[in-house]
């Protein structure tokens, strides 16, 4: 890869940073497709993330990712919004306009739909899920779920308050779901995960290696669908769980992939190269597959 003078600059933002595999895909994609664009990925503290933003801006970087814990950083402190991110109340892609102001948009649902029709070739319409995490990209799952018609989500989130807030919003948009909570202790969680359709991991763990379960392996039944948006391991913690029930469970991989090629759309106008991406993706969490 060279760099040049005129070199355009991308890059993801997060706090911690490290597990991130968006510069690889992303990196891939601008190889594949010629263009003269690097990016790069920056470790950035919650409080630290509206003055990045607007230093970056100010730099010419010509779009920015953001995940854990930024997302509702960004949603509740920009002040231009696209409808994605209106609706979901998360921000993941920020694209600077030409007129100095900083937009906030929202892939992470279209990420979400894509990933679990070709893991699962599935649809929320008419399913019962059961949401492990309230925030960032879990609270943008569920809304999205809940608009493509899902029968009914029971929420699951260690901070009450989050959990409260975002079922009242689901109520909301969504009349017709059916919207419940598992409540904040662990201990009860498996009950109401046993009783759905679809499992949906979006807490932090599982992102070291070395993190149990959120879920014991009483949670799951056959045929179950279990989606763990953890993706930098090739089987994560719930899907080893999973597997002795006979449920059928994939990482994020897919999701990571299709909302990055969402985000590069926004920000160039051009489409991303999928393929690319997707090798890149998979070269770097299954290195020895064939």
């Amino acid at each position: 890869m060279q760099i040049s003078a005129i070199t355009s600059t991308f890059a993801v933002l997060g706090h911690p940073i490290g597990h991130t595999l968006s510069p690889v895909m992303h990196n891939a994609s601008f190889q594949a497709l010629g263009r003269d664009a690097l990016y790069l990925a920056f470790d950035m503290p919650p409080e630290h993330l509206m003055d990045a933003l607007r230093t970056m801006g100010r730099l010419g970087f010509k779009g920015i990712n953001l995940t854990v814990p930024l997302k509702e950083v960004a949603f509740r402190g920009l002040d231009v919004l696209a409808e994605s991110a209106r609706l979901t109340g998360s921000v993941n892609t920020v694209e600077f306009l030409p007129d100095g102001q900083i937009c906030g948009h929202s892939t992470d649902g279209d990420g979400f739909l894509l990933a679990l029709e070709e893991a699962f070739q599935a649809h929320p319409r008419d399913l019962r899920i059961f949401m492990l995490g309230c925030g960032g990209a879990g609270r943008a799952v569920a809304i999205t779920c809940a608009a493509a018609g899902a029968k009914q989500i029971v929420l699951a989130d260690l901070d009450a308050t989050r959990m409260q807030a975002l079922q009242a919003e689901l109520q909301t948009l969504a009349p017709q779901t059916e919207v419940r909570q598992a409540g904040t202790d662990a201990a009860g969680w498996p009950h109401h995960a046993r009783h759905v359709d679809l499992i949906v991991q979006a807490s932090p763990v599982g992102m070291k290696p070395d993190d149990p379960s959120p879920l014991p392996p009483e949670a799951f039944r056959p045929q179950q669908l279990v989606f763990d948006m953890i993706y930098m391991y090739p089987e994560t913690a719930i899907m080893r769980a999973a597997a002795p029930a006979g449920a059928h469970a994939c990482n994020g991989l897919g999701m990571l992939l299709h909302q990055g090629a969402r985000s590069f759309e926004i920000w160039t106008g051009q489409t991303a190269d999928i393929a690319a991406m997707r090798a890149a993706l998979e070269h770097a969490v299954y290195p020895n597959a064939t």
